[in-house]
């Protein structure tokens, strides 16, 4: 969950980044945003572990193929398919909204390389700030209004949480428990079914295997929990898919992008 990019490689969604100052921005002020055009066609959006249990009510959830695992919510079966969001950029349903895609535009962001302190950064080209007549103050007296604050602490939280969700992935690989994943979902009138790779999931008969002690401490800490949102949530696939045949965009056999 690595937020603090450099300016070579934008996080996903953000097409740009610049710090927030009172110098360049005292007078800004910061609107609600009408749509979330930002992520039209995103399919698959990073999460936290703290969001494992709501997100797991409307998304699987599944972890990259990478060497770096994180754990993602699948809003499509295909890149550049999301199907919980219409033509205008709105949730066609209510659903549960990622703090990824609730933190936009603000993140916390490292400006400079030899060193780890994170600024409050936003995309410019999001529209949700600026000089408008109406909105809500960045900035008062040249001081952080309470509104600029309470972003702060939300990217700070955020930053914790992707912490905590970096530590649950490692002990899951010390573990042993992740391995290459594979779903297969056989359509009404098709030959053969649509495969989809190129993700990692938890091994169930891993899980099964675990020692005493190693499955004692995985549901003290509350790990094992987490594990079960996880492997609950692969069933809403299947509801993704035909979801996606329902809205006319037949999904192709792929495999999803590293994060």
């Amino acid at each position: 969950m690595a937020t603090a990019p450099q300016a070579a490689a934008l996080p996903l969604l953000y097409k740009d980044l610049i710090p927030l100052n009172s110098n360049d921005h005292g007078k800004w002020k910061s609107r609600m945003l009408e749509n979330a055009k930002f992520m039209e066609g995103q399919h698959a959006i990073p999460l936290t572990i703290e969001e494992f249990v709501p997100a797991s009510r409307n998304y699987p959830i599944i972890f990259s193929a990478s060497d770096n695992p994180v754990p993602l919510v699948l809003m499509g079966m295909n890149e550049g398919v999301n199907t919980f969001m219409d033509d205008e950029g709105k949730f066609t349903s209510p659903v549960y909204v990622p703090a990824y895609v609730r933190r936009y535009p603000f993140l916390l962001a490292k400006l400079r390389p030899d060193t780890d302190e994170l600024s409050l950064c936003f995309d410019p080209t999001s529209g949700a700030l600026g000089e408008f007549d109406e909105g809500t103050p960045l900035f008062e007296n040249g001081e952080a209004s309470e509104t600029t604050k309470a972003i702060l602490k939300f990217c700070e939280d955020f930053e914790g949480a992707g912490a905590q969700t970096q530590a649950f992935v490692e002990e899951l690989n010390k573990l042993e428990l992740l391995m290459d994943g594979e779903v297969s979902i056989q359509q009404e009138g098709q030959d053969k079914p649509f495969v989809y790779r190129g993700f990692k999931m938890v091994d169930e008969a891993k899980l099964r295997d675990l020692r005493g002690d190693a499955l004692r401490k995985i549901s003290q800490n509350g790990i094992l929990a987490l594990i079960y949102a996880h492997l609950f949530s692969l069933q809403l696939m299947r509801e993704i898919f035909a979801l996606q045949v329902q809205q006319g965009k037949v999904p192709q056999v792929t495999e999803l992008p590293a994060a």
